[in-house]
């Protein structure tokens, strides 16, 4: 059977505190004078936002030191899965609300993920997201702030929270200044407003990719749409099981995704709080999904064409996969050869 971990393959869809080890956690929260928080200890969509905010303020209040080990972590982590090249989500005026403050807070992330991913061999780029539960003038400024490093560093700009109580409309200013410079529009949509929340996503935000997007297979129109135009979905399945998105991972839909031609990356959205990462949703995928390795060489080819890593990044990853497939002894598949490459020129 082939190795997953030797997969190469890019994480798309990672939110950087999201990402923290437990025990990092739990020995940033007790030079704090706490107790770390419950990460297995919700049972709502409310619940799990105030858990992730509980997590991020020991690194959010804590010294800039505690950021740059969570990025050297979440890098080496990465390696360790198999992944070339990384997409941690951030929005740095949750720890600066100045702008110049905040860039400052970015350039740190930047240089730090750029400096071990050096050393490990896995590629460094941030995708700025807008929060939905703020006012849109803030996503305004995070798209002007993720614009300020569009050609160094920021590689996308996505938007998280509840959709289902935050339509798209207030912060289609945000994705336009996003989009005409170059970045890639990757929100967060399809989750709990179901299919329409996926069409608002490409209608008013402009969407390229989408963070979760799982609710399309419940529209066979808007799936055709999804594979017609080339929209990648950025899939974390144990994420929408815990979430209630799907009830089991039996009953998980990227299957029939990819059946229906829709392009498909596979991510972990929040070990911290779900428990897998990377490597561990291939194995899942493989195992509770049973994608057979051509189906996963096709994601992990997707997930590599669909980022804002350099071509040159790409290229070689996507020739090594097919090398993966190409075992000796074992039948293979040519990967979807379909291509939406967002890669940096």
């Amino acid at each position: 059977m082939r190795s997953l971990d030797h997969l190469p393959k890019a994480h798309l869809h990672l939110h950087l505190e999201g990402a923290m080890r437990p025990a990092t956690l739990a020995e940033l929260a007790g030079e704090r004078g706490e107790r770390p928080p419950d990460s297995n200890g919700f049972t709502s969509f409310e619940d799990f936002g105030a858990l992730y905010g509980a997590a991020a303020r020991v690194v959010r209040e804590g010294p800039r030191r505690n950021l740059l080990r969570l990025v050297r972590e979440v890098v080496e982590d990465a390696a360790a899965d198999g992944a070339v090249w990384i997409e941690p989500h951030l929005n740095p005026l949750t720890y600066e609300g100045d702008p110049d403050a905040a860039l400052d807070v970015l350039d740190a992330v930047i240089d730090e993920g750029r400096r071990a991913g050096a050393r490990l061999g896995v590629g460094f780029g941030i995708l700025v997201f807008a929060r939905r539960n703020a006012d849109p003038s803030e996503a305004v400024e995070a798209a002007r702030l993720a614009v300020r490093r569009s050609d160094n560093g920021v590689v996308g700009f996505g938007l998280a929270g509840d959709e289902a109580r935050h339509a798209p409309e207030p912060f289609a200013e945000a994705f336009a200044i996003a989009r005409d410079a170059g970045l890639i529009p990757a929100p967060h949509a399809g989750e709990f407003a179901g299919p329409a929340g996926v069409r608002a996503a490409l209608d008013v935000l402009g969407a390229r990719r989408i963070a979760h997007g799982v609710r399309a297979v419940e529209d066979p129109a808007l799936l055709a749409r999804l594979a017609a135009e080339g929209i990648v979905l950025d899939v974390c399945p144990t994420s929408n099981v815990a979430l209630g998105v799907v009830a089991s991972l039996s009953a998980h839909p990227l299957a029939r995704l990819l059946q229906a031609g829709v392009r498909c990356s596979l991510n972990a959205d929040d070990p911290l709080l779900f428990g897998p990462g990377l490597l561990q949703e291939y194995e899942t995928a493989r195992t509770a999904l049973a994608l057979t390795d051509p189906q996963l060489a096709a994601v992990a080819r997707t997930s590599l064409e669909a980022s804002g890593a350099p071509r040159a990044t790409v290229e070689d990853a996507v020739t090594r996969i097919g090398a993966w497939l190409d075992i000796p002894g074992q039948p293979t598949t040519p990967p979807n050869p379909t291509s939406m490459s967002a890669a940096a020129p």
